[in-house]
């Protein structure tokens, strides 16, 4: 029974989202569900960070960099040429295991690219190991010692990408092949596709928040939580906090390595900008409007404030605004926009508290 009651809220969200995309149908406005479909993959990074900053207490400055991780390596692996490493011992490998393809380019230049989907799963498997090599020193680390940590991490994910010319230095990667799930399913931008793409877009961040609900009210999850409270008094219990830790920020980077591949897939294409420390800074402040221990909360705020933004309804001031949302939510609302208590906050601001 407690666990129909954890699938109720999934249930009603698909429901939503079926009914968005019908609406949105209906009224000739379907050129919405591009942006709806960028937010969730990007809201896919925000509900995994939430997990490791609400529930293990860890804040990361960096998962800009997991995210550009997993976008630009799969770029890189399923448009650059490999052609001329055709007859070495590790391209054979992978092409009696089926995971080279042949396509021809927008010129009609044959081009020997890794499957998309060995691609993603590299691409996950490098976040992965990074996120477990850095986190087991990073970790030991607290408050304002962590974020500085992971964002130098971030920043050095953002140098390699622009001066890389494997990544596409300044320019980015593009070009990027659709991602075949199935048959006649495929991750890409075309407009005839784009009810297929929000649906694929959707069911991913469904499954993801699906695993995160059983994660958190698992004994794992409690564990957390206990650390969340007070990391001293979980140690004290027999609960092994380094080990939690660690797992969480790895499991946090996987997400962001999923969003990043798939995204890049719908799009064509990578560009700097998705590494940059204000990326990073964006998702710590969408984790803190929604609730850091608020999974819903993030969801919602991740999905709501990346569709404005990618509507352009920030301007030039994105960055700004989201700059200006942290601060005012960790001043006055730090558990997030669900507990924001109105007259507690109208009657600091008048006390000048």
């Amino acid at each position: 029974m407690e666990s129909l009651k954890r699938y109720l809220p999934v249930a009603g969200l698909l429901v939503i989202v079926i009914c968005v995309q019908q609406l949105t149908s209906a009224t000739d406005t379907a050129y919405y569900l591009t942006q709806l479909t960028m937010a969730s993959y990007y809201s896919l990074l925000i509900i995994g960070l939430c997990v490791l900053m609400g529930y293990a207490g860890q804040i990361s400055l960096g998962h800009a960099g997991f995210f550009a991780i997993g976008g630009y390596l799969s770029a890189a692996l399923t448009s650059n040429d490999f052609s001329a490493y055709q007859e070495t011992a590790v391209m054979q490998v992978m092409d009696k295991a089926g995971l080279l393809m042949q396509r021809q380019s927008l010129y009609g230049e044959s081009l020997l690219n890794v499957q998309p989907w060995a691609a993603c799963i590299i691409a996950v498997a490098v976040a992965v190991i990074i996120a477990f090599v850095l986190g087991i020193p990073v970790l030991k680390l607290k408050g304002h010692y962590l974020a500085m940590a992971t964002l130098g991490f971030g920043i050095i994910i953002f140098r390699i990408v622009l001066a890389a010319e494997f990544f596409g230095e300044a320019d980015g990667i593009s070009e990027v092949p659709p991602f075949q799930l199935f048959p006649g399913i495929a991750v890409n931008g075309d407009f005839a596709d784009r009810v297929q793409n929000y649906y694929i877009a959707w069911g991913l961040l469904l499954f993801g928040l699906v695993l995160l609900l059983n994660l958190i009210h698992s004994r794992v999850g409690r564990a957390l939580r206990s650390i969340h409270g007070s990391e001293e008094a979980a140690e004290a219990i027999g609960v092994n906090t380094a080990r939690y830790k660690l797992y969480t920020f790895v499991i946090s980077a996987a997400f962001a390595a999923v969003a990043g591949s798939f995204l890049t897939h719908y799009n064509g294409g990578i560009g700097p900008s998705e590494a940059s420390v204000m990326k990073s800074v964006r998702y710590v402040a969408i984790v803190a409007v929604g609730g850091m221990a608020n999974l819903w909360g993030a969801l919602i705020m991740g999905i709501l404030l990346n569709f404005m933004s990618l509507r352009g309804m920030f301007g030039t001031y994105d960055d700004a605004v989201f700059g200006v949302i942290l601060i005012l939510f960790m001043l006055f609302a730090p558990q997030g926009i669900l507990s924001m208590n109105i007259k507690g906050i109208i009657a600091r601001l008048r006390s000048g508290k």
